[in-house]
């Protein structure tokens, strides 16, 4: 089993935190089996708060679970309990994990942000909620402050993380 973390990197404008809505936030990853390189080419969403394929070896089930259709190797991944982080205006420009995940005999490759993200703005400002970054980019208004705020150059890789 290995520890994978992704990270994000963004430029934050007027924005006190950007965080995912967890633990029902659905994390769009695709991923390769470990055991025969098999890349997908279709998204796969792991959600912490879903629990899939209980069995007599994990009575809790797993996040995601699927069988390599190349190999037929059993594969599972798990949201790390208590890994969400949040990405605040000190973090704007660098990489910074977001969240761990717990793969075995799959890693993911590639990660989708899509909806489902949550943005302060600084000053007091208000919440939005709901907030889709499938275009790397968002820009709204904060009227309470008069002023725009927005995530812009998002990016995200994976690392393996020491254990």
């Amino acid at each position: 089993m290995v520890k994978i973390g992704l990270q994000i990197k963004a430029t934050l404008e007027n924005i006190e935190a950007l965080k995912t809505c967890h633990p029902n936030y659905a994390f769009f990853v695709k991923i390769k089996c470990t055991n025969c390189g098999e890349e997908s080419d279709k998204w796969h969403d792991i959600t912490e708060g879903d629990h899939i394929n209980e069995d007599s070896r994990n009575p809790k089930g797993f996040n995601f679970y699927m069988k390599c259709r190349m190999c037929s190797r059993e594969n599972s991944i798990d949201v790390v309990e208590g890994s969400n982080a949040t990405y605040t205006a000190n973090d704007s420009g660098k990489l910074k994990t977001i969240v761990a995940f717990d793969c075995r005999g799959v890693e993911p490759t590639d990660f989708s942000p899509r909806a489902g993200w949550i943005v302060k703005a600084s000053e007091n400002g208000p919440t939005f909620e709901d907030v889709d970054l499938s275009d790397d980019d968002w820009v709204e208004y904060d009227q309470k402050n008069n002023n725009s705020i927005g995530v812009y150059e998002f990016e995200s890789s994976f690392i393996k993380m020491k254990k």
